[in-house]
């Protein structure tokens, strides 16, 4: 990772400038070696179970793409390790997220739609719905929004779903949000930020976060953004013909 991230400064200084066409040749190999290394980290932990050494290669991997694993993790480990209070903080924290995590039931909620009346997560039974945790305050979200407002062109006429959940406090903000961005799927809110009885639920402790969820009402991806959320809906649904 060191000499990709020397071999491209190299570069950007040689071009005087940061260059857009620089960052696509190496954030792919950068991403690559990322991946291989998470993967060894994880192999490493499922080996040294019952080592301290394996859960502190855990702690170094990102909670949020690796929650699945971790969980399953913090599940085998629960009853070792009973004097370390990092280790119990850890497990305390995965059992928390276990039930909204990947392979699990959603929870069901009502909250008040941007129109004034309560949508339901029951309103989706039986088909396809992404929850998009977001505010129009969030940069990361509005920076991933024309990547979900595509994404749901493609496959609404499929059984694409989106349910937006906003964290904001001002309905005027969250509306003028809705407007600019062109998000014409459905919304609601707390208007309570990280406090909202939803998020709550759903145990958000930071956004931009999603959770898709099949028709039998069962987690099947969660907080995935970009080319990963459109990879999963090619999947999902096939290529649009």
């Amino acid at each position: 990772l060191g000499k990709i991230a020397a071999e491209y400064q190299a570069k950007a200084e040689s071009l005087g400038k940061e260059s857009d066409s620089l960052v696509k040749i190496y954030m792919p190999r950068f991403q690559a070696i990322q991946n291989e290394n998470n993967e060894a980290v994880l192999k490493y932990v499922n080996d040294n179970k019952n080592s301290l050494a394996g859960f502190y290669a855990a702690t170094s991997l990102d909670t949020y793409k690796y929650e699945q694993q971790l969980v399953a993790y913090a599940d085998e480990i629960k009853d070792s390790f009973k004097d370390n209070p990092a280790v119990q903080q850890f497990i305390k924290q995965m059992m928390l997220v276990k039930p909204v995590s990947v392979g699990h039931k959603a929870p069901d909620f009502t909250i008040n739609g941007i129109d004034g009346k309560p949508v339901s997560l029951a309103d989706y039974k039986g088909k396809y719905v992404m929850l998009d945790f977001w505010a129009s305050w969030c940069a990361p979200c509005r920076a991933e929004n024309p990547n979900v407002v595509k994404q749901y062109a493609m496959y609404k006429n499929k059984g694409f779903n989106i349910l937006g959940i906003s964290l904001d406090e001002s309905k005027a903000d969250w509306q003028k949000a809705i407007a600019d961005d062109k998000l014409t799927w459905r919304h609601g809110s707390d208007l309570q930020k990280f406090d909202g009885p939803t998020e709550t639920l759903y145990h958000i402790e930071a956004i931009a976060s999603n959770f898709i969820i099949d028709p039998q009402g069962v987690i099947v991806a969660k907080n995935i953004t970009g080319a990963d959320l459109e990879e999963f809906l090619q999947k999902t649904f096939n290529k649009p013909q």
